[in-house]
């Protein structure tokens, strides 16, 4: 008995530390999940949403310091109750989101494990199960220090917990475990592998036979019978492939800049998903940095889930010189745990990431600001272009290294006379820039 409440101990000690910890680098993001939970769709606790930030800093330190306490045998029989009635919680909280699929991810460890809802479940009922053998081997469960070591261990685990939680709600996650991570690039975790599993769909078929109703099962293809069709249902018996990043887009005024926005080289994004919400402190440093980007070379952008009204107010009152874009508000909310935050990209890949509180540490070296000419702002020309510049024709290569700096005007021609005007060769458009009059700084 004393060898497997040992083993037991160490388990359920380890499994509790860990699990908490994952949500401790990140407790924001698991006080998202929390606010999914007390929604009225769910648990209807709406009267809690205001204090959930707390809420969760509390649960994941008690989780954490309970695993602590089990290990260097701090006050058991306290320990045990204290693990019995979380894991009692969760249990049931489990059960009710799996059986009525009201939540499809518990964050039982953050964004470290995804664990189906009924998978959730089944870990709740073993870690139950350890737990009530511990109880049933209490007497075994012997303190491993001195009554003072005991207390200068729990106090320093509580403060090293306490600091921990504050520092990532003031600044960022020390540990990053979502697609939208420093080194992660967006359009590889948007896109979906030719060899990725399908979702395995069944098909039931009801029709109309002689009076009666027939229902027939298919994996997708239209039954042969004679009959008139009803109607139709499906089940979704296995799911596929779904990309890490999924519900991600950039849009405005009804368009989708997302495939040109991640082709820019230097790319700021200032992430708010409520603008409303948003640190004035926050947007008074965003005015100066976005002017420095801008001056530098890079392309700056807003992407935020609140309405026009909102957008146009507050560059008003800030006198911003961005625009800003619009996308999902938990989109923005996993990209960046800040209201508001701060992205650098190239090429779609996250060269950096801020806290609004560090925004004097986001490097921005001088760059060479480029114009990206693609389908979005070149539509219908895509291949076999003609590049012009200043009535001459240069290569493609050249042309992408022009400055937008020095440009006066871009003429796009898809006109089949206009373009057989310039070179009979078969072209598909022609693109044009006219540089500004030239100065010492074109020469």
């Amino acid at each position: 008995m004393k060898v497997v409440i040992a083993v037991v101990r160490i388990i359920v000690g380890v499994l509790f530390i860990i699990s908490g910890f994952v949500k401790l680098v990140d407790p924001i993001g698991f006080s998202i999940k929390l606010s999914e939970y007390f929604s009225e769709d769910v648990l209807n606790l709406t009267f809690l949403e205001p204090v959930v930030l707390w809420l969760a800093l509390f649960v994941v330190i008690y989780e954490v310091l309970l695993g602590v306490f089990l290990l260097i045998g701090y006050k058991p029989k306290l320990t045990l109750w204290g693990l019995l009635l979380m894991i009692l919680f969760f249990t049931f909280l489990t059960f009710y989101t799996a059986y009525f699929n009201k939540v499809t991810d518990c964050g039982c460890f953050g964004d470290a494990v995804k664990l189906s809802p009924w998978g959730t479940f089944t870990k709740d009922v073993i870690l139950l199960v350890l737990i009530l053998i511990l109880f049933a081997g209490i007497r075994h469960i012997k303190p491993i220090f001195s009554k003072f070591g005991l207390v200068v261990i729990s106090f320093l685990s509580f403060i090293a917990c306490l600091w921990l939680g504050y520092y990532v709600i003031m600044h960022l996650p020390v540990i990053d475990f979502r697609p939208y991570k420093v080194g992660a690039n967006l359009t590889e975790n948007m896109s979906i592998p030719e060899d990725a599993p399908k979702p395995v769909i069944e098909y039931y078929w009801k029709f109309s036979v002689d009076g009666k109703e027939e229902i027939i099962k298919t994996n997708g293809s239209y039954p042969t019978v004679e009959g008139d069709f009803v109607s139709v249902d499906t089940k979704v018996i296995k799911e596929g492939y779904e990309p890490p990043i999924h519900d991600f887009s950039i849009e405005r005024a009804g368009e989708d800049f997302t495939e040109q926005m991640l082709e820019e080289e230097n790319l700021i994004i200032i992430v708010a998903y409520d603008l409303e919400l948003t640190e004035e402190e926050g947007v008074a440093k965003l005015k100066a940095m976005s002017d420095e980007a801008i001056k530098k070379g890079y392309k700056v952008i807003g992407m935020t889930a609140s309405g026009e009204d909102v957008q146009q107010h507050l560059t008003d009152t800030y006198n911003l010189n961005f625009d800003f874009y619009f996308c999902d508000e938990t989109a923005l909310k996993t990209i960046v745990r800040s209201n508001p935050g701060v992205l650098k990209l190239s090429k779609g890949t996250v060269i950096q990431k801020v806290h609004w509180n560090d925004i004097e540490d986001l490097e921005m070296p001088k760059v060479e600001r480029k114009v990206i000419f693609n389908s979005k702002n070149m539509p219908n020309v895509k291949r076999n272009v003609l590049y012009l510049l200043n009535d001459s024709i240069v290569s493609k290569t050249d042309f992408e290294k022009i400055d937008s700096d020095l440009i006066e005007s871009v003429n796009i021609i898809k006109d089949t006379i206009e373009i057989k005007k310039y070179t009979k060769d078969k072209f598909d458009g022609i693109i044009s820039v006219t540089l500004k009059n030239k100065t010492s700084e074109t020469d």
